[in-house]
């Protein structure tokens, strides 16, 4: 039972990591103060900057240069391309691993070489997760509060990184899971 439990966190954090890294709403436009502009909200993600129009126009244009991003942003997609691949990895040895657990009489809780793999995996997706993810939100936090940044220029989080969030959670229990089992 504790297997298949880690094996379906696993999977929701694989779907979760993949969700995260695609969607467009990692930066959201803020409205406050004075800005009374709210028929227009961007969305900032680390592929495409869109603007949805009332909710019934969404106009998404990816990124011209991947040499004219600014630094962070290249190293967050390739630690989230990184944590998708090794999510994918993860989620099949876990599934090996459930599979192929053998129990004998001289080894009566099966430990297989699959489920420790899976989860050592799985807790290195959840921190590849989670350093773009709380990096970002910390990097709005401190941008939305310095007086310094300009009204029309301040975001709030996405659902990405929510998103983000929660699959680091559930990798990592995933992943302690297997590591304890």
């Amino acid at each position: 039972a504790l297997q298949i439990t880690g094996l379906i966190f696993g999977g929701v954090g694989m779907v979760g990591t993949l969700a995260a890294t695609v969607m467009p709403q990692w930066r959201v436009s803020a409205y406050i103060d004075a800005n009374i502009v709210v028929f227009e909200t961007i969305w900032e993600g680390l592929w495409m900057d869109c603007i949805s129009q009332l909710g019934i126009r969404l106009q998404c244009k990816f990124y011209d240069s991947v040499l004219a991003l600014p630094p962070p942003l290249e190293a967050f997609r390739a630690l989230m391309c990184i944590a998708v691949v090794l999510s994918i990895i993860s989620f099949l040895m876990a599934i090996v691993g459930v599979k192929y657990t053998h129990r004998t009489k001289e080894d009566p809780q099966g430990i297989s070489i699959f489920i420790l793999a899976a989860g050592v995996a799985f807790l290195l997706t959840g921190i590849l997760v989670l350093i773009p993810v709380s990096w970002t939100g910390g990097s709005i936090i401190r941008d939305f509060y310095d007086p310094k940044v300009p009204t029309p220029l301040k975001r709030e989080l996405g659902a990405a990184l929510f998103v983000g969030w929660v699959s680091t959670a559930l990798l990592i229990t995933a992943g302690a899971m297997y590591c304890s089992f």
